[in-house]
């Protein structure tokens, strides 16, 4: 069941579009959501900034989120992370991959993918395998555990926008994205 939350104003949410505008350079209307809980929406831009802090390129968490969002068919972050991960460089070619769920077509870029895929599927308890492949691609201790990271960020998020239902942000329409039916 999903419910209507209000989309805060700077009025009755200063923090957290102070805080945004800072971390985000703009207040999504995620975070007009989240700033029903001041703590929801703090301990989202905690995890953005430190998820900006780790070993993981611009385009590798983009990866990672599109990834993520994807697996928990959330259409806000799809929307959202097509749009910044297509601004960060990610070409389309994997951008369009990750929204239909298909490998990327760069092989560094696919072993993240399906170790993002693994975490999830496993809920961490990731196979030796997968892990293995993850670190022949050239992936260390750090990223391992910044994907932990990313899935934790974007759990927060999805879950949110799944109750929420929460509305696309204008800039964002171009990249609308809806779950496939019959799953």
């Amino acid at each position: 069941m999903t419910m209507e939350f209000p989309l805060r104003t700077p009025d009755s949410a200063p923090e957290a579009f102070e805080r945004s505008g800072k971390v985000l350079g703009l207040v999504p209307n995620l975070i007009r959501v989240m700033a029903s809980s001041p703590a929801a929406a703090s301990a989202y831009l905690d995890l953005t900034e430190r998820l900006g802090q780790s070993s993981l390129s611009p385009e590798e968490q983009s990866v990672a989120l599109l990834t993520i969002s994807r697996f928990h068919e959330c259409h806000y972050c799809m929307a959202a992370h097509s749009m910044t991960g297509r601004m960060a460089g990610l070409p389309d070619a994997v951008v369009d991959a990750l929204r239909e769920d298909q490998p990327v077509p760069d092989q560094r870029l696919e072993a993240l993918r399906r170790f993002v895929v693994a975490v999830l599927e496993h809920r961490g308890a990731v196979p030796d395998a997968e892990l293995e492949g993850f670190r022949r691609a050239g992936f260390d201790e750090a990223a391992i555990l910044d994907v932990i990271l990313a899935v934790a960020l974007k759990t927060l998020s999805n879950y949110t926008n799944h109750l929420a239902s929460t509305p696309l942000d204008d800039v964002m329409q171009d990249e609308h994205w809806e779950a496939p039916a019959g799953r």
